[in-house]
């Protein structure tokens, strides 16, 4: 596998085995793994010192899902529910990015717990995006929260667009992860950490607009820079700078593990040391004190590093 790899993304959760068993019946996820962290190496990776916590893996295609439920947060302040006022555009925001084959199939059941409360969404309906927008032209693309308030995206890609992969015949609905999209507010700043520091390469972008993104955005006067992220193979990462509407809010300074609206994306490296020592050139801030020797607490890998990037987003850094 080439190096640098997006292993898995993951969220905090109120209840791992309930939301996995949401994920399973909606999209056709698998438990893979699951493994309880008493104390150990990762706890204080991920600045829980003392805690309990869970670890459950999910399945889907090429990609995994990991769903962390705090179990005891020892010391620390409990855990936050996700804000019910988040909006698109706030930097917090981060979703996961399923690409299905049937969106309308795939939607319809979760338009009907949106309709009887069960879930609250994001977009007004499924959007195709414009014909004028080239880069995204053709794209079908609906966002609304799961169970415990993560963001979430079902898209279809047209015939001509997206990895190839995405276009192989397969009689699941919903293939995989595409990407994690976050919210930033420097393109900039973006670019030196996840191109400059962790190695991703930039696969283009462009700048969505107009009625289509406000509907799918559930915002007014969209204008969002897109960047997409993209190391050689799988998943990637997806920057969303906001320019319209403004008011986007910054990540809570004292944002923590244990709050279900923390994210995390596992990446592995092959130079653990040389990111610890230029991420604060780059941008990022370290959350655990320095790189971890994570022994058996996390296998296959070594050593582990807690980084977040300029706008506070999580990363889990991992060489073996």
């Amino acid at each position: 596998m080439d190096l640098p790899h997006i292993h898995c993304v993951g969220f905090t959760c109120g209840d791992a085995e309930a939301l996995a068993a949401w994920y399973g019946r909606a999209f056709g996820f698998r438990v893979r793994e699951q493994r309880d962290h008493d104390a150990d190496a990762v706890c204080g990776l991920v600045g829980l010192q003392g805690a309990r916590l869970r670890r459950l893996s999910l399945q889907l295609g090429e990609e995994q899902l990991e769903l962390h439920q705090v179990l005891d947060p020892g010391p620390h302040r409990p855990g936050r529910p996700v804000r019910a006022d988040s909006r698109s555009n706030d930097l917090w925001f981060q979703h996961i990015c399923l690409v299905t084959t049937d969106l309308q199939g795939v939607a319809a059941p979760i338009e009907k717990q949106i309709h009887a409360g069960a879930l609250q969404p994001i977009s007004s309906a499924p959007q195709r995006l414009p014909d004028w927008n080239t880069a995204a032209a053709g794209i079908v693309a609906f966002k609304f929260h799961d169970p415990d308030g993560h963001p979430l995206e079902l898209l279809r890609f047209p015939p001509e667009k997206g990895d190839a992969r995405w276009h192989q015949p397969s009689e699941a609905a919903v293939l995989g992860l595409d990407h994690s999209a976050i919210g930033i507010s420097d393109p900039e700043r973006s670019r030196r950490f996840y191109g400059e520091l962790l190695g991703l390469s930039h696969g283009g972008g462009g700048t969505n607009s107009g009625p289509e993104q406000d509907r799918l955005d559930g915002l007014q006067g969209t204008r969002v820079q897109i960047d997409a992220w993209r190391p050689p193979q799988g998943m990637g990462i997806e920057s969303l700078a906001y320019r319209a509407p403004g008011g986007g809010r910054p990540q809570p300074a004292d944002h923590g593990f244990q709050d279900l609206s923390h994210w995390q994306l596992r990446l592995e490296v092959s130079d653990l040391e040389d990111i610890a020592a230029r991420a604060g050139g780059c941008g990022g801030t370290l959350i655990s004190p320095g790189v971890i020797t994570l022994g058996e607490s996390l296998p296959p890998w070594r050593l582990g590093l807690q980084l977040a990037d300029p706008d506070g987003h999580r990363l889990q850094v991992v060489s073996r």
